[in-house]
């Protein structure tokens, strides 16, 4: 085997256990080890069979750039291969880390994108709820826009995880943990309009599952991506602007605005760190000259 096909193999070998270890050890979403095994794929065809290096580790991140991806996934990649080369060194497997002076990209702290309260309003209201497919689609979109869930959390969801008297909800997060959300009057109303037509198209593909198709089976993130931006459409709303992701980022946003506290709207949408929480405080600027306007004594 020459040098070069040795180096391909061990970097492949060193990527596959890695891998393993996310799996194992920190039980991490299928999407979540689907995403660390591209930005790896990338990084090895990088090395082209050359044995890592700060100077090529240096040069991937440079590569990066020039291709204009954009920041948040070039700090996302950076950020893999330094943990893979942290894994390799305290595993045994490799004898030094070429990323231990590399210097991470800044990721850009943006305002996540909100719809006005009036927006959501629009949208949540917007489904046809004389047929079950509308029930349907009211009672999903009002139930992640008052949870804030994500769309896995929401496709995920099963009768059982869901009580309604009560108020409640376990959304399995990332990580397969488990949080308990409240959730509020107008959604829970929706949720028991749809409940009945859950039942009579439940079948043996869906199992418990709380949102299904109208052939029974677990609704999948695209058909929720689908039911998101038809309903904009029916909401006067541009398509583009509105994701299910739009939605938790509204939900955590106005309740920010609304005077919640950071550890609350954290528990509620399941963030492992406060620092993530944190980008809620950067109110919008609407939010902000309405808040100026009433509690100036000059204006």
């Amino acid at each position: 085997m020459t040098d070069a096909a040795a180096g391909v193999a061990a970097i492949d070998e060193q990527i596959l256990e890695f891998l393993a270890s996310l799996v194992a050890d920190r039980g991490l979403a299928a999407n979540t080890i689907a995403a660390y095994r591209r930005d790896l794929a990338t990084y090895a065809a990088f090395l082209r069979g050359r044995a890592p290096t700060p100077e090529l580790a240096s040069a991937f991140v440079l590569s990066l750039r020039r291709a204009g991806l954009a920041a948040t996934t070039v700090a996302r990649r950076v950020a893999t291969v330094r943990g893979f080369h942290r894994f390799a060194v305290a595993e045994g497997i490799a004898a030094f880390d070429p990323t231990v002076l590399l210097e991470s990209p800044r990721r850009p702290r943006s305002l996540p994108k909100a719809l006005t309260v009036d927006e959501v309003t629009r949208l949540v209201e917007a489904p046809d709820t004389t047929t079950p497919v509308g029930r349907r689609d009211r009672a999903l979109l009002e139930f992640m826009y008052a949870t804030g869930a994500r769309v896995a959390e929401t496709v995920g969801l099963d009768e059982l995880d869901l009580d309604l008297e009560d108020g409640t909800v376990v959304l399995t997060g990332k990580g397969s943990k488990q949080r308990i959300v409240p959730v509020g009057a107008v959604a829970r109303e929706a949720l028991a309009d749809w409940l009945p037509d859950r039942a009579r198209l439940r079948g043996a593909r869906s199992g418990r599952a709380v949102f299904l198709s109208l052939r029974g089976a677990r609704l999948s993130r695209q058909a929720v991506w689908n039911i998101v931006k038809t309903q904009a459409i029916r909401a006067g709303i541009a398509p583009d602007v509105v994701s299910p992701h739009v939605l938790r980022h509204s939900a955590a946003t106005h309740m920010v605005e609304g005077g919640a506290d950071l550890r609350t709207v954290q528990e509620m949408l399941g963030h492992a760190s406060i620092s993530t929480t944190q980008v809620y405080t950067r109110v919008s600027p609407r939010h902000l000259l309405e808040v100026y306007a009433a509690t100036h004594p000059r204006t």
